[in-house]
């Protein structure tokens, strides 16, 4: 760290110091006139976070760290940025508004510094590290709101999808897993941990995959449904595949797709039908009830009395 910037760190280090409550209060108001917070944090929390992250610059700037590294090495600094950046996200703020309010804090905290000095020199030289200080912290609050955002967008991805493929349970031993939609590589992965485990759940015999709200069945759909069809005979168990309509069928033929290993039906009823007889269920005589999710308990089959 050469003479001028180390005279030059003191002097930001004196305004943090002898004016931190100053600055914190012009940061709290230049955020709510510049309207960057966009949430509904309150005034107390937004200042809460001012005195955080004052102190924690305070402490960078007083270390033997450079300007550059400061925000990227001092641990203190970076979780200060970081836990602001992702409560402003779970707030519901903007990656930009997010930034911008980072940013903001240029102006408070050069304001604080020309109460310690005159000399036109040492301000424009504090204007260029207190740019490269926050400007750093910039770009960490941008990233980490994007990455937070990112998994969380993941995470109600995955919920969505676990709702949009139930496993219900149609009779005694035998399941379904009614699918809309298009069938991808991360919604099959979802299906297919979802039946497995209601198949050991529910000591499941037949599993009965209806594609009848599928749109279009290509040779990647059709190979997502071989590797579940795989996995679920691994677990024992048959699989039935339904709601093969007719120009499901002429696709299939025509991309050549070799189905042949698989017991197939028109119809969801169909499929049940033979799930029946895979089992070796009566058809006849069995108090089957509305389908229930697999959570529920198992219901014992009584026959009907005359």
């Amino acid at each position: 760290m050469n003479t001028s910037e180390s005279s030059v760190r003191d002097r930001l280090c004196e305004a943090l110091r002898e004016r931190e409550e100053e600055i914190a209060d012009r940061w709290v108001r230049l955020q709510l006139e510049q309207a960057v917070l966009s949430t509904d944090m309150s005034e107390h929390e937004v200042r809460e976070e001012a005195d955080l992250l004052i102190s924690a610059l305070a402490a960078g700037l007083a270390s033997d760290v450079p300007v550059e590294r400061l925000v990227a090495s001092r641990n203190e600094l970076r979780q200060t940025v970081i836990e602001l950046s992702l409560r402003r996200a779970r707030a519901g703020a903007s990656p930009t508004a997010t930034s911008m309010a980072v940013l903001s804090l240029k102006e408070a905290l050069l304001s604080a510094v020309q109460h310690t000095t005159r000399d036109s020199a040492e301000l424009f030289s504090a204007a260029i590290l207190v740019n490269r200080l926050l400007d750093a912290a910039g770009v960490l609050s941008f990233e980490t709101y994007v990455e937070g955002r990112e998994e969380i967008i993941q995470r109600q991805s995955r919920q969505l999808l676990e709702v949009s493929t139930p496993v219900v349970r149609l009779w005694r031993h035998v399941l379904a897993v009614p699918l809309i939609g298009t069938l991808d590589t991360a919604r099959t992965q979802v299906v297919m941990e979802s039946l497995l485990q209601a198949i050991q759940d529910n000591e499941a015999q037949v599993a009965i995959i209806d594609i009848t709200g599928v749109p279009a069945v290509d040779t990647a759909v059709a190979q997502h449904l071989m590797h579940t069809v795989n996995a679920v005979r691994l677990m024992g168990a048959d699989c039935v595949i339904s709601g093969i309509r007719p120009p499901i069928a002429q696709t299939i033929a025509q991309l050549g797709i070799d189905l042949s290993t698989i017991l197939t039906r028109a119809t969801l009823a169909d499929a049940l039908a033979a799930a029946i007889q895979l089992t070796d269920q009566p058809a006849v005589g069995q108090d089957v009830g509305a389908a229930r999710p697999v959570t529920a308990r198992p219901v014992t089959a009584r026959p009907v009395t005359a």
